[in-house]
C-alpha cells in the first residue's frame, strides 16, 4: 500500500511502492487549469487583450519590417478564418495545415482547434509520396499550406488521390484561394452576425488532433489526441515551470510537432510574446534580434548553442577563465550567493542579454551541456515526452535537478518502471489525462501499448530513491550481446558526441564475422568539418579515421569491456534525421549496410 514518506518541501512529495520511489510535482507557480483549447484562447485574448502574442517580420527589398500582432487580433483572426472555413461547408471536418513555423501556421492550426474541426499537422519535409500517404489515411478534406510546396500540392492536386477538396494557402499564390481572402471573406460573414462558428460547443473528450509521428524505429502512427490532453498538459507545464509574460520566446520547434504545437499554446496561455527563427544558421543572430529569454528546443539544438558560444571563448583564450570563474560561481552557490549572471555577462551578451530559460525535450540531452548552460546562470532544464503523451510526463524543475535525470512526473501523471532487470531498468509506463485516445484505424497496435489506463511508452529507464527519473534508451534501439549484457546505443553515443571532432554518432550492433551469433558494437561518426579544417587541415582521410579511432579506443578504456566500440565509419555525411533532429535508425541501417530492407 502506497504511503507518504516524507513532505521534502513544499514543491514535490515522494511516495513509496515496494521498492521504487516515486517523486511527484507539485504546483509551484500559479495556473489556472482549463477544460479545452477554446477556453485558453479566449482567456489569453481577455487577460492579455493588448500585448504582443506574435512578431512578424517582413523583408522586403532589402529593408526588414515588423509587425506587433495583439492577443485581442490574434483571437480576432482564428474567428474571421474560422467563420469562413464553417460557411466553405468545413464543420466537423478534418483540414490538415502544412509549412513553416509562421503567423498563418499558427491561426490554421488554432482556428481548426476552436471550431471542433480536425486539425492534422504535416511535416513540411515530407517526401511526396508520404504527403499524400499521410493525406490518404488522414481522409483530410482541406488543406492548408505553405507557398514553399507549392509543387507538391499541385502534383497531389493533379493525381486526385486523396479527399481534398479544398486547398488554401498561407500566401499570395495565383490559382489558390489565400487565407487573407479567407480571413477578410470570414470577417464580412461576421458583419452579416454569421456566428455559427463563434457558438462552437467544445468536446474536449474526442479526437480533434491527428498527429502523425515521426517513425524513427517504424511506420509513422497517426495519434489521435484531444483538446483535454493538450489543455491538462498545458495546465501541468505551467505549474512547475516559471513562464512568464514579460517573456519572448522563439518557435524553433517545428509547430507539426506536439512538442511545438504544445509549447506554442502554452506560451499563448502565459501572455509570452512569441518570435519566428529565420533558420538555424541564424540562431545566435535571432537571439540579439529579439532579445530571446525563453528557449525551448531539441538537444541538438540546444548543444550547438553551447558549443557556439565555448567555441568562442577557445577563440579569446578564456577557457581556463571560465573554467577558474565557474569553481568560484559554484562555491558561492553553496551560501545562497549568485553572481552567474554578472559574472558571465559577457558571455550572456553574446546571447542577446536576455536569456534565462532553456527547455530541452524530445531526446536526452547531454548532463554536461545543462549544467555548463546553468553553470553560466541561464537555467536550463530537461523534460521528457512523447507524441502519445502530448507530449510532457516528466521534467525538472528549479527545486530539484539531477545530472542525467529527466525529473519529476508531471502533476496529474503517474509514471512506473515495469519488468525491470537487476539493475532496476525497466520499461516505463504513464498515466494521465494527457495519454492520447489511441492510434487512428490500428486498433491492434493501439491495445500494444494501451492497457488498464497505462500508456507503455516503449523508453527503458530507472527511478532513484529520489524519485527522479532517468531515460535509458529505446527498447528497440537496445542491443543484447551474446552473455545477455544490454547496450543502450543513446549511452554510448552521449560520451562519443563530447569529443571535439565529432558533429554527431550513431551506435549500432553489427554480426561478429567471427561469431555471427554475437554482436559487434560499431559506431558512425560525422565528424566537424571546422574542427578538420583547422586541427587536421593537412591530414588525409586514412589518417583522420585513425585520429579519429585512436580517440574512440582512448573512450573504450572507460567503458566496461562488453562496452567497447570496435567498428568505426567516418564521415562528413549529416545522418538521416526526423524535422525535430532525431536519426531515423532504420534509414541509416539501410544506409550502412546497402539494404532497401533491415
Amino acid at each position: 500500500m502506497n504511503k507518504i514518506l516524507e513532505i521534502l518541501n513544499d514543491n514535490y512529495s515522494c511516495i513509496e511502492i515496494g521498492e521504487i520511489y516515486i517523486m511527484e510535482n507539485k504546483k509551484i507557480f500559479e495556473a489556472t487549469e482549463f477544460k479545452n483549447i477554446k477556453e485558453i484562447i479566449y482567456n489569453s485574448s481577455k487577460v492579455y487583450s493588448d500585448d504582443i502574442a506574435f512578431v512578424i517580420k517582413h523583408q522586403e527589398n532589402k529593408k526588414v519590417r515588423y509587425e506587433n500582432v495583439s492577443y485581442k487580433r490574434l483571437l480576432e483572426d482564428i474567428n474571421k478564418l474560422g467563420t469562413a472555413l464553417f460557411n466553405m461547408g468545413f464543420k466537423g471536418k478534418r483540414i490538415a495545415v502544412i509549412g513553416r513555423n509562421r503567423y498563418e501556421w499558427v491561426i490554421s492550426h488554432l482556428a481548426n482547434l476552436l471550431g471542433g474541426i480536425i486539425s492534422i499537422p504535416l511535416d513540411k519535409d515530407l517526401q511526396y509520396e508520404e504527403l499524400e500517404n499521410s493525406l490518404i489515411r488522414s481522409k483530410a478534406d482541406c488543406i492548408i499550406f505553405d507557398e514553399k510546396l507549392e509543387e507538391k500540392i499541385l502534383k497531389i492536386k493533379e493525381n486526385k488521390n486523396t479527399n481534398l477538396v479544398e486547398y488554401i494557402c498561407m500566401s499570395d499564390l495565383s490559382g489558390y484561394t489565400s487565407i487573407k481572402e479567407t480571413i477578410k471573406k470570414g470577417e464580412e460573414l461576421l458583419k452579416n452576425s454569421e456566428t455559427d462558428y463563434l457558438n462552437t460547443n467544445i468536446d474536449e473528450n474526442i479526437m480533434n488532433i491527428l498527429l502523425f509521428t515521426s517513425g524513427t524505429t517504424s511506420k509513422s502512427k497517426a495519434v489521435m489526441l484531444s483538446q483535454k490532453n493538450i489543455a491538462s498538459n498545458i495546465y501541468a507545464l505551467q505549474s512547475v515551470e516559471d513562464i512568464r509574460k514579460t517573456d519572448t520566446n522563439i518557435a524553433f520547434l517545428p509547430f507539426h510537432h506536439i512538442f511545438g504545437s504544445t509549447c506554442l499554446i502554452m506560451m499563448l496561455a502565459c501572455g509570452v510574446k512569441t518570435v519566428f527563427p529565420d533558420g538555424l544558421r541564424y540562431i545566435k543572430q535571432n537571439l540579439n534580434e529579439y532579445k530571446v529569454s525563453v528557449f525551448v528546443g531539441v538537444p541538438i539544438l540546444v548543444e550547438a548553442i553551447y558549443k557556439t558560444i565555448m567555441k568562442e571563448i577557445e577563440k579569446q583564450g578564456k577557457t581556463n577563465l571560465i573554467k577558474f570563474a565557474r569553481k568560484i560561481s559554484n562555491f558561492l552557490l553553496k551560501f545562497n550567493i549568485d553572481i552567474r549572471r554578472k559574472l558571465f555577462k559577457q558571455v550572456i551578451d553574446a546571447l542577446g542579454g536576455s536569456l534565462r530559460l532553456v527547455i530541452s525535450g524530445g531526446a536526452p540531452a547531454d548532463s554536461e551541456i545543462l549544467k555548463g548552460f546553468n553553470d553560466l546562470g541561464v537555467t536550463t532544464l530537461q523534460g521528457y515526452g512523447l507524441s502519445e503523451t502530448s507530449p510532457v510526463i516528466a521534467a525538472e524543475n528549479y527545486n530539484i535537478m539531477k545530472p542525467g535525470s529527466v525529473g519529476l512526473p508531471m502533476i496529474n501523471d503517474t509514471i512506473e518502471v515495469v519488468n525491470r532487470d537487476e539493475n532496476g531498468i525497466g520499461e516505463i509506463r504513464v498515466k494521465g489525462p494527457n495519454v492520447m485516445i489511441g492510434y487512428y484505424e490500428m486498433p491492434e497496435i493501439t491495445a500494444e501499448v494501451l492497457k488498464d489506463g497505462w500508456f507503455y511508452t516503449g523508453d527503458l529507464g530507472y527511478i532513484d530513491k529520489e524519485g527522479l527519473i532517468y531515460i535509458t534508451g529505446r527498447n528497440k534501439n537496445m542491443i543484447v550481446l551474446k552473455n545477455g549484457k544490454k547496450v543502450f546505443p543513446e549511452e554510448l553515443e552521449t560520451l562519443v558526441n563530447r569529443l571535439e571532432i565529432v558533429e554527431e554518432s550513431m551506435v549500432f550492433g553489427l554480426p561478429d564475422e567471427n561469431d555471427k551469433s554475437d554482436i559487434k558494437l560499431s559506431v558512425k561518426i560525422v565528424y566537424n568539418k571546422e574542427v578538420a579544417k583547422e586541427k587536421y587541415v593537412d591530414k588525409s582521410e586514412e589518417e583522420l579515421y585513425n585520429i579519429v579511432w585512436e580517440q574512440i579506443k582512448e573512450l573504450n578504456k572507460t567503458f566496461p569491456r562488453y562496452k567497447h566500440i570496435q567498428n568505426l565509419i567516418l564521415t562528413d555525411e549529416e545522418l538521416i534525421k526526423t524535422t525535430t533532429k532525431k536519426v531515423k535508425r532504420q534509414e541509416e541501417m539501410k544506409k550502412i549496410l546497402g539494404k532497401s530492407e533491415v
